[in-house]
């Protein structure tokens, strides 16, 4: 192809700079271009009809299809939405496609010898799936129209464009996997947001717990890893990498704070002397800033110190042991938020009569409703709305399964705290303390109340019910696991994520007893009970069911949240992470997981991160992770109604059978 400029063509010179035919210079390059996750990036259509390209002035056209429509095609805009689905399956989609679309970014890295290497990346969009002929095509292209100093190196954007690219040498066309790409941002929004406050930096979690004592709401906290337990502040700021489904971001996510990560900050703190200062700090999805404050603002109290949940008196008479399957939503008030879920999920298995559609009949302008794509991703060709909520509750249904277990009421709970005089007497204690507001004494209160539930022998009567539930397992010595089910946790608005105890090595029947007060006791922490107690949660409306389950092996075990927790707009995305064995490691920061996002409307996925493995999972597996994915989305649809757009966060496990089960589903704080 020849590489001799072709005339500038510009719509409007005062306010469009588009231009059709032209080589690309680093100098055109940031004319165009504009700002995204902290890189530049310009748009780029090819046109293989015309043999030419166009390079899109990004403040003037955000949407390739807008510029393709409007001013190639010579459509108006109400015409394209009307066949919106249509034409972007056009571009997007077609084999034989006239137009390539996808986006040229800037980034600078070091070389073996450290020296700073400028290079240019190209991508398509996610749910672009052009064939290895067609990027090699797209990338040879666009090589031979931009500056040849600069280097280009083609970036996969699904799955399905890395198995495409896997026949076509890397001497031909130079790539980067997305992961890689990820893995050298110094800065990544986990939480989007802005707070004004003192920055406090810790090189190690025992010089935070060492001032933990002194900080308060209008602290910005900063540190390699931030610890589960750490306390309500303005901000969070992590030096080394973490996932968006940590502990301590869903923290940040409930408690509406910011949170990023920062590798440079050492360097941001030395250059502007920031250690201790006041400063503003915004987190979004395109950049993270740290102004520093010439004085001490005057400061209001954030929101979330005046928020104030209330719950539902806890329902404290007598009732049985019940099997998880027997529960349903509205037994929360008697066994926790936790076990209802669980059991609501049975309930949507078993009946498969649940509207899970909702979310895809959503009108998202200019689409009427998202139900050609769900029909879509379900193999189904035009079916009616019927025929796809039948499909989608079978596809669940055949994907996942709920955990087998049984839940203990909150009766249990207050027949083994009014069976103790000393239990009673330190609950009064620390009622009073509360009332007070005499936060000095609340700790050492908390402790030797936690230390009477672990060492109080229960009575005999209570005792019996809990280990009847389990007589085969616990007479062979089997494992089983105990798990926190509060009414104070899994709320919009107090999340309660990592604030109570699970314990996953139980075996036998003095094990398991001590295994049930140890979950009790976590109610009484003092972490859990500040945090309450910020938010207006009584004592005496708060107590703590607990789930039994029999230990499930398994090979490969995450977090799902049915969006994309840095990008709050996208309807679109599953944000999933996995590492092999329990999602514990993940939840509890053990590991580095990998991640992944699903798009759940076009569908593909696309790797995010490896974490702390070398290679990514297989394709089979990948795959299988789609299906988790769009299960998520699915749900959603039922447990977050009517508000069917609030996402879902969900803990699973595949076992070593290679069955998926849903060991727990909850609201997502936003």
């Amino acid at each position: 192809m020849t590489t001799t400029p072709l005339p500038v063509s510009v719509a409007d010179p005062a306010t469009d700079r588009t231009v059709v035919g032209e080589n690309l210079s680093l100098p055109l390059f940031r004319t165009l271009s504009g700002v995204l996750a902290g890189h530049p990036y310009l748009k780029v259509v090819v046109d293989r009809a015309e043999a030419t390209w166009h390079l899109l002035d990004t403040a003037a056209h955000p949407f390739h299809v807008n510029y393709i429509a409007t001013r190639v095609l010579g459509m108006d805009l109400a015409e394209l939405d009307a066949r919106l689905d249509e034409f972007n399956a056009s571009v997007y989609m077609d084999p034989e496609r006239r137009f390539l679309l996808g986006v040229l970014s800037l980034h600078t890295d070091e070389d073996r010898e450290g020296r700073e290497r400028t290079f240019l990346v190209l991508e398509t969009t996610e749910a672009d799936t052009m064939h290895g002929e067609l990027l090699e095509f797209f990338y040879t292209f666009v090589r031979e129209r931009v500056d040849g100093r600069l280097p280009l190196l083609l970036k996969p954007a699904n799955h399905g464009q890395e198995e495409a690219l896997a026949s076509v040498s890397e001497q031909r066309v130079p790539r980067i996997l997305g992961h890689e790409l990820f893995g050298s941002r110094v800065r990544m929004p986990l939480n989007t947001g802005e707070a004004t406050g003192r920055l406090r930096c810790f090189r190690t979690v025992a010089e935070y717990e060492a001032a933990a004592d002194g900080l308060g709401w209008s602290d910005i906290v900063a540190m390699p890893c931030l610890p589960d337990g750490v306390q309500r502040v303005a901000g969070f700021i992590n030096t080394a990498p973490i996932t968006p489904l940590s502990h301590t971001n869903v923290l940040a996510s409930g408690w509406g704070i910011p949170n990023a990560i920062v590798r440079d900050l050492d360097q941001l703190v030395q250059k502007d002397g920031l250690e201790g200062a006041w400063v503003r700090y915004r987190v979004r999805e395109d950049e993270i800033t740290l102004e520093r404050l010439e004085q001490a603002p005057e400061l209001r109290a954030p929101a979330w110190h005046q928020q104030r949940i209330r719950l539902e008196p806890p329902l404290l008479e007598d009732a049985p042991v019940l099997s998880l399957h027997r529960l349903r939503s509205a037994d929360r008030d008697r066994y926790g938020t936790k076990a209802a879920n669980l059991g609501e999920l049975h309930h949507v298995l078993d009946s498969r009569t649940a509207d899970l559609t909702a979310f895809y009949g959503r009108p998202r302008p200019p689409r009427r409703n998202l139900y050609g794509h769900l029909a879509a991703r379900l193999g189904l060709d035009a079916p009616s709305v019927t025929e796809l909520r039948a499909a989608a509750a079978s596809f669940v249904a055949g994907t996942v399964a709920a955990p087998e277990g049984v839940a203990l009421p909150f009766s249990l709970l207050h027949r083994f705290l009014t069976s103790s005089p000393a239990l009673q007497q330190g609950i009064g204690k620390l009622k009073m303390a509360l009332e007070l507001d005499a936060m000095g004494v609340l700790d050492s209160l908390c402790l030797e109340i936690q230390h009477l539930i672990r060492h109080t022998a229960m009575p005999d009567s209570v005792a019996g019910e809990i280990t009847r539930a389990f007589p085969a397992p616990l007479a062979a010595g089997g494992r089983l696991v105990v798990r926190s089910s509060s009414n104070a946790e899994d709320l919009p608005g107090f999340s309660a994520a990592g604030v109570y105890d699970s314990v996953t090595t139980v075996r036998g029947t003095g094990e398991l007893l001590d295994a049930v007060r140890q979950v009790w006791a976590s109610l009484l922490s003092p972490r859990s009970v500040r945090l309450r107690h910020q938010v207006g949660i009584s004592l005496d409306d708060t107590y703590m069911g607990v789930i039994i389950q029999e230990y499930v092996p398994a090979a490969l075990g995450g977090v799902l949240v049915t969006c994309d927790p840095t990008r709050r707009e996208d309807f679109r995305n599953v944000y999933l992470n996995c590492s092999p064995g329990s999602p514990e490691q993940v939840v509890e920061g053990e590991v580095l997981p990998q991640q992944y996002l699903y798009n759940t409307v076009e569908g593909g996925g696309r790797t995010v991160a490896l974490g702390s493995w070398s290679e990514g999972l297989p394709a089979a597996t990948r795959a299988r992770l789609a299906d988790l994915s769009l299960t998520g989305r699915l749900l959603q649809s039922h447990f977050s109604a009517p508000e069917v757009d609030d996402p879902l966060d969900i803990e699973w496990l595949l076992t070593d059978q290679g069955d998926f089960r849903l060991v727990q589903i909850r609201p997502y704080a936003l």
